[in-house]
């Protein structure tokens, strides 16, 4: 059972990975991705070509709402639909050449934003003990 410290701690840590998640997702703003549709082309940049079915499942959402979303990624040219290899009556869709343009700009904003902030704001000594918690974070995400 974890002590109050430790409750505390995690509601601080929380909200601090949350603030920063905000924080980076508008220094991404390349093309005014929502962040639904961010996630969907990094999953797909990631896990490779997918199709709605799949991408609503990883995604934790409707098939509906993810159509939705791929629509409007497909009308903007960062999509591609082309047939299923083994089900002719799917789709998969993949990154198009602007998408990963999109993507790779979205991720290079982000990085820099941080990368400026640790350089700027944090003492050689504060970035050392970032680079300790950022491990200390990795080993919690471990199962």
């Amino acid at each position: 059972m974890p002590e109050k410290d430790q409750e505390r701690l995690a509601t601080d840590l929380g909200a601090t990975v949350s603030q920063l998640m905000r924080h980076l997702r508008a220094a991404s703003s390349e093309g005014e991705l929502t962040p639904t549709q961010r996630s969907a082309i990094s999953r797909i940049d990631t896990g490779g070509p997918a199709t709605i079915a799949a991408l609503a499942r990883a995604e934790l959402v409707r098939p509906q709402s993810m159509r939705l979303t791929v629509g409007a990624l497909e009308e903007r040219g960062i999509l591609a639909r082309s047939p299923h290899p083994t089900d002719g009556r799917q789709v998969v869709f993949s990154l198009t050449e602007e998408g990963r343009r999109i993507l790779a700009a979205a991720r290079r904003a982000k990085q820099n934003w941080l990368a400026v902030a640790i350089a700027d704001r944090l003492t050689p000594e504060e970035q050392q003990t970032l680079a300790t918690a950022a491990g200390l974070m990795r080993k919690l995400m471990q199962e």
